[in-house]
């Protein structure tokens, strides 16, 4: 379907990858994969045309139609919905100008009517007709507000407006479709409809995500640019991670003999080839699994940050209690109304809303950093809780210390430059790194630094919101596996569904007009009809 001869890029200052040889096949998706800065959605791009390569070419099969997720939200904002989606299908955009050129004609000449038949054929051909009811479709799927498809761009919410991007990648079917972080700001009702999509999708599919469970979901195969390379493996990311892991304690165990590595890396690559059975994709995916041999399969250079959330005091039963809370935004809008709800030591919630914003407005309330505009809430008294909020700009700009002075005024228990250095390791910072300015670091970077503070907070109750925005895959395993091991109470904001679904065991999801209490895991709250009837309700849908 879509073919990388020799493509290599290279930079002034950095080579990105060099002689990369692929081929993307229908009925496949390909999930792209790398560390921070690997290049994965400069790949995108190459393949899209939208940059050239140093050298090499991309060969898409001639009249296969490609369609690229675009990433400029504003883009469009000077057109209505139906135009925006549309404009994505180059070639039933074009018949559509073409027929609104030729009827807006004051002198309709007999060639013209020769014209406006061939048009015609080519618009229903192109499923013309029915493009408004396809797109009210779709939108309806990825559950956006907006039934209106004659309202401007630029007068749709935000979360819409990043909805409707994705239905314009997805319109007519294309044959080769390529999706930049496609679950970045798409609820979760909206990500596991599109995971459908592509599951039951024919034609092929390529994707950058850093969302775990949307990758092991849909992936067929798995790209990792790594050494320079961009090397495919069949199978979905965890697959990819775990052989990946098993090859590299193989080749690092001197004790064991390289025999017993072999045969217990041949175990797992047979124990997920007769797991792969979930979607229409696995059957195909498991005939490649159980071909796949030994030299297929080549450890990654990627380190994984070590995360550990101690507790230095036992919890009680009674952590936070709230009493009909509301806040009124500064411009007068409601977040919420009337939350009522409790949370004991044992409790790990995750906190949903259709607007991430409410769930902000609620944190920083329980953290102290806001008050409520009416309602009352209260703590525990064997609560020691820690926040890491969403935005972390306060604690680094304008900031000059290093990454060592910085962490040192956390410490409670010891503030010497080798403890601190201690934890900073931990997180990836070592050598001359960690003399660096903290107000030069990067987004990923300061995320590390704060899950370094937070570990030394040892609190036995954490708010954590939206705790794994800028990390890579690797950072973000860590983080799950650190939640799941944690023994505290826990109030998570996260779009990453694979935490939420293994860490979690109750759901609040807050509304404007109260909020919904479910215990149990998130994959029961999705499957409760019983519970998504009664948040409908309170969304007055």
């Amino acid at each position: 379907m879509i073919s990388v001869n020799n493509v290599s890029l290279v930079y002034s200052s950095k080579k990105l990858f060099e002689d990369v040889n692929l081929k993307f096949s229908k009925g496949n998706c390909y999930g792209i994969i790398g560390a921070n800065g690997a290049g994965k959605s400069t790949f995108l791009k190459i393949l899209s045309g939208e940059i050239d390569a140093t050298s090499g070419d991309v060969i898409l099969e001639k009249g296969k139609r490609l369609s690229v997720l675009a990433q400029d939200h504003y883009k469009f904002d000077d057109q209505n919905i139906l135009n925006t989606v549309i404009s994505g299908y180059d070639e039933l955009h074009a018949v559509i100008k073409s027929r609104e050129e030729l009827y807006a004609k004051e002198d309709f000449t007999e060639e013209d009517g020769y014209l406006s038949a061939e048009l015609e054929e080519k618009f229903a051909d192109l499923n013309g007709w029915e493009a408004e009811a396809d797109i009210l479709k779709v939108l309806a799927g990825l559950h956006t507000e907006e039934t209106d498809l004659t309202k401007l761009m630029a007068d749709v919410s935000a979360s819409d407006k990043v909805k409707i991007l994705l239905a314009r990648a997805l319109y007519g079917n294309p044959d080769v479709l390529l999706l930049d972080e496609p679950t970045n700001h798409l609820d979760f009702y909206a990500i596991k409809w599109l995971e459908k999509f592509l599951i039951d999708y024919d034609s092929t599919v390529i994707v950058v995500s850093h969302d775990r469970h949307f990758l092991n979901n849909v992936c067929t195969h798995i790209v990792d640019i790594d050494f320079l390379k961009a090397q495919l493996y069949v199978g979905n990311y965890d697959f990819w991670r775990e052989s990946s892991e098993l090859m590299q304690r193989m080749m690092n165990d001197n004790n064991k003999k390289k025999e017993e590595r072999i045969k217990e890396l041949e175990n797992f690559i047979s124990r997920f080839s007769a797991n792969a059975s979930k979607s229409k994709q696995a059957t195909s995916r498991k005939k490649t699994l159980d071909k796949i041999e030994l030299d297929d399969i080549k450890p990654s250079s990627r380190r994984y940050p070590y995360i550990q959330l101690d507790v230095s005091r036992d919890i009680g039963n009674d952590v936070i209690s709230c009493k009909n809370l509301s806040k009124v935004s500064t411009d007068g809008a409601t977040q919420f109304a009337n939350i009522s709800f409790n949370i004991n030591g044992e409790d790990r919630v995750a906190f949903i809303s259709r607007d991430d914003a409410a769930v902000t407005a609620l944190f920083e309330i329980i953290s102290g950093k806001d008050e409520p505009t009416s309602g009352e809430f209260k703590m525990g008294g064997t609560v020691d809780m820690s926040y890491f909020p969403r935005e972390n700009g306060e604690y680094f700009d304008g900031h000059s210390e290093d990454l060592v002075n910085w962490l040192q005024q956390y410490c409670i228990v010891d503030s010497t430059e080798g403890y601190v250095r201690g934890f900073l390791g931990k997180m990836l910072f070592s050598g001359d790194e960690v003399f660096k300015s903290v107000d030069r670091l990067s987004g990923g970077e300061k995320m590390r630094m704060m899950f370094s503070k937070l570990m030394l907070a040892q609190a036995n109750t954490l708010i954590m919101d939206q705790p794994t925005n800028h990390l890579d895959l690797e950072s973000i395993q860590s983080v799950n596996e650190s939640l799941e091991k944690y023994e505290g109470c826990l109030l998570l904001s996260s779009h990453d569904m694979n935490i939420v679904s293994t860490v979690c065991n109750k759901i609040i999801e807050i509304t404007p007009n109260g909020a919904y209490e479910f215990n149990g895991t998130f994959e029961e709250f999705l499957a409760n009809e019983n519970a998504q009837e009664k948040i409908k309700e309170l969304y007055n849908d």
